[in-house]
């Protein structure tokens, strides 16, 4: 079987996903579950490969209009697939194609909010997957970090929110580039396997053309046990 058929939110939302390709990971789930849209936000997802994270914040918020970006065209099928299997569509456009000439007339108008879980290694890094699907989400193939910041800084509208998911060891460029590119950093919480572990990821969320002052919030810790979440994840999974 090229796909499986798996559920969230208790068996009320269905995600089709690919069996050997590219799977959503908790990293989206946690990116999904700290963006805190307004009420009628519109949202743009950089990257939304299956659809889970405009799926997920479209069965939170009844009101949002969300927009899913993939350059990865059977990714993008499959995402469509999903919003109409869950009837969404009336809420969530996928747009197949490059986020680079995305433009915010495309989008009815700037954005409130903008989320990405871009690629985090450089080309020149680590091994690149031999699967084309995994390769372009992991490595900066078709996208760099740069690219990703000055996209959401030109489809949010003025002191619009950009949060992002990235690896810890890559924070220092992360911070560099937002506020290089207009997007000030405001809110950081680090991301931990368990606790007493090393930060594997941070989630940041920036301003656009907010004024310098870093809050760094509490820790989330995704385990408290072997195989077992911590009750902040568990949340994350429930309707």
């Amino acid at each position: 079987m090229k796909f499986t058929e798996d559920t969230f939110f208790n068996g009320r939302l269905n995600v089709r996903q690919h069996r050997a390709g590219y799977r959503y990971s908790i990293d989206a789930v946690i990116l999904a579950a700290c963006a805190e849209p307004g009420s009628t936000d519109r949202i743009v997802d950089l990257g939304t490969g299956c659809g889970i994270i405009p799926m997920i914040l479209a069965f939170r918020y009844r009101d949002v209009r969300i927009y899913g970006i993939e350059i990865q065209a059977e990714l993008a099928d499959i995402a469509e697939i999903n919003i109409e299997t869950n009837q969404m569509d009336d809420r969530i456009q996928i747009i197949k194609g490059d986020m680079k000439s995305l433009h915010y007339r495309m989008l009815d108008g700037p954005a409130d909010l903008v989320l990405s879980n871009p690629p985090y290694r450089k080309v020149d890094t680590g091994r690149i997957n031999p699967d084309k699907m995994r390769a372009v989400a992991r490595h900066e193939i078709t996208i760099t970090l740069d690219d990703v910041v000055n996209i959401a800084k030109s489809l949010l509208k003025t002191a619009g929110k950009f949060v992002v998911i990235y690896p810890a060891w890559r924070m220092t460029d992360l911070l560099i580039c937002m506020r290089q590119g207009g997007i000030e950093p405001k809110k950081l919480r680090s991301v931990h396997s368990r606790f007493g572990d090393e930060a594997r990821l941070v989630v940041v969320e920036g301003i656009k053309g907010g004024r310098p002052g870093l809050v760094i919030e509490q820790p989330v810790y995704i385990y408290k046990e072997e195989d077992v979440y911590t009750d902040e994840i568990e949340k994350m999974f429930l309707p």
